[in-house]
């Protein structure tokens, strides 16, 4: 029965796919998307594979995610691949493992001279090694006019806003500011002038796989006004067509913007 629903899925949904893709409105589909690639532990368990194996599976799903976004027209794609909790709360082992696994997939990213990839996230908390690839992953495709990958590793919503008023405050002792005076000129715009996406439109769309339903920290300051879409399926088996039913389920929403 079950090599029976597979055959049946794969005669459907090719055409379902593209019907969706046929009738999304070009004028209602997300410039930038979050994604928090979710369930990959989860999804190792069920297949009897260690957990470096499903950190590897969820590696390799990043390349279609990639593909299927260019094919709807998205600018942006961030990607939350580590966060600056797992960086603490994580065994050694396995950490060391999941940052060989996230380093591999940046720099095969960067072979396929596609995509520019924008590393986010508190770098000086990572291992040398690792920021040393980020950045040498961002050198390569500075100039690659394709999808804007943002590589949120090490990354925390609450760090990242610390980091931007940091920053502020930095820059403006540097031009003799006074706190008085920055006190009377600070507004959201200067910091987020300061923030890892300094520069690039807020998520229009936020996705989340595995079924959770929260944000745990992601992208706290852009995503005050984005859609969310959460998604029953562990990352590793996020399809083509779960993708284009996010797509679909945010151009169908009525985006009010507190008006």
């Amino acid at each position: 029965m079950a090599g029976l629903k597979d055959a049946v899925r794969r005669v459907l949904y090719p055409a379902y796919e593209h019907r969706v893709v046929k009738f999304l409105p070009p004028d209602r589909i997300p410039q930038h998307i979050g994604v928090m690639l979710d369930g990959n532990r989860r999804w190792a368990k069920a297949v009897g594979l260690d957990t470096a194996g499903g950190y590897q599976a969820g590696a390799d799903n990043i390349f279609p995610l990639l593909g299927w976004c260019e094919e709807v027209g998205v600018k942006v794609v961030t990607l939350w691949l580590l966060s600056s909790d797992n960086l603490t709360n994580r065994p050694p082992e396995q950490l060391t493992g999941l940052l060989e696994i996230i380093e591999g997939a940046v720099a095969s990213l960067a072979a396929q001279r596609k995509w520019r990839i924008h590393p986010v996230g508190a770098l000086d908390l990572l291992p040398a090694r690792t920021a040393e690839r980020l950045k040498a992953a961002e050198d390569e495709t500075r100039d690659i006019d394709g999808i804007l990958v943002n590589i949120a590793v090490g990354y925390g919503g609450r760090r990242e806003i610390a980091d931007a008023v940091r920053s502020l405050l930095h820059e403006h002792a540097a031009r003799g500011t006074s706190l008085e005076d920055l006190a009377d000129l600070i507004d959201a715009e200067h910091i987020a002038d300061h923030l890892y996406t300094k520069g690039q439109p807020d998520p229009d769309l936020v996705i989340r796989t595995s079924g959770e339903q929260r944000l745990g920290g992601f992208l706290l300051w852009q995503s005050a006004n984005s859609e969310f879409y959460f998604c029953e399926a562990l990352w590793p088996d996020f399809r083509r067509v779960d993708f284009l039913r996010a797509i679909r389920a945010y151009a169908e929403r009525e985006r009010r913007f507190g008006s």
